[in-house]
């Protein structure tokens, strides 16, 4: 069960954190993994080797998943090297700080929106004739709880993932006659590298109140990826599961 053998998958942002396990998971269920990143080359180097030592097989390419231009440029290396993509995982993301909304300004809302809304919607427009050609593809955003908690203060974050969450329920009903499923996963709080400098404080708020009563870690997110990108999971689409250890229930 869950054997992607055969399949081409790219995720954006798998450098480093929860892109990088999901490209790992990927590539163990035996898909073809197109790892993405865009600014730290020796990073990605070193996600690239580690990939490859636990079984994978693919490469990394570089590309801005928020320029147009870009995104096809990406995608026709990618279809050149690997193959046509039958898995997009749109996992890539900026820094996200809490802020009051006063200390917030148009353009970091709008930089919020390029990731979320912008990014997703160039990725699927570049991997959707191939996937709907074949009859069979998978779209799997990567969201946040967030949204479902309203998070505060934290306004320009959880609109642009509300947003998201929207486009893909949306998209889901759409491309489903192809057989083309679209699905969301919202990870809680799962400390990798970016969370490395948040205050302890704040971390032992957040898991005091984690109803399974330990961390989340990346693998759980790469499971659940894969389960989403697999057959058994065809008649799938257009949900959100939550991956937080019962902190949302919905």
């Amino acid at each position: 069960m869950f054997s992607l053998d055969g399949r081409v998958a790219l995720v954006t942002g798998s450098s480093t954190g929860l892109g990088k396990a999901i490209a790992i998971a990927l590539g163990k269920a035996g898909a073809t993994v197109a790892m993405n990143y865009y600014n730290n080359d020796e990073r990605a180097a070193d996600a690239l080797q580690e990939f490859r030592d636990a079984g994978g097989q693919g490469d990394m390419f570089r590309g801005n998943v928020i320029d147009p231009d870009d995104v096809n440029r990406l995608y026709d290396e990618i279809k050149e090297k690997l193959g046509p993509v039958d898995i997009l995982v749109c996992n890539a993301t900026p820094d996200q700080p809490q802020k009051p909304i006063e200390e917030y300004d148009w353009d970091f809302y709008q930089s919020m929106l390029d990731f979320f809304i912008k990014s997703p919607y160039l990725l699927s427009l570049a991997c959707l004739p191939h996937m709907k050609e074949q009859k069979w593809g998978r779209i799997i955003n990567i969201t946040s709880e967030v949204f479902q908690q309203g998070v505060s203060p934290f306004t320009a974050y959880v609109a642009a993932k509300g947003g998201q969450t929207g486009f893909c329920r949306s998209l889901a009903r759409e491309v489903a006659p192809h057989q083309v499923t679209v699905n969301m996963v919202a990870p809680g709080w799962i400390p990798v590298e970016r969370h490395e400098d948040d205050p302890q404080e704040l971390k032992d708020g957040y898991f005091a109140n984690i109803p399974m009563q330990r961390w989340g870690v990346p693998a759980d997110i790469g499971a659940t990826v894969c389960f989403y990108a697999s057959d058994e999971a065809a008649f799938i689409t257009g949900q959100t599961v939550s991956v937080n250890g019962g902190m949302t229930v919905n």
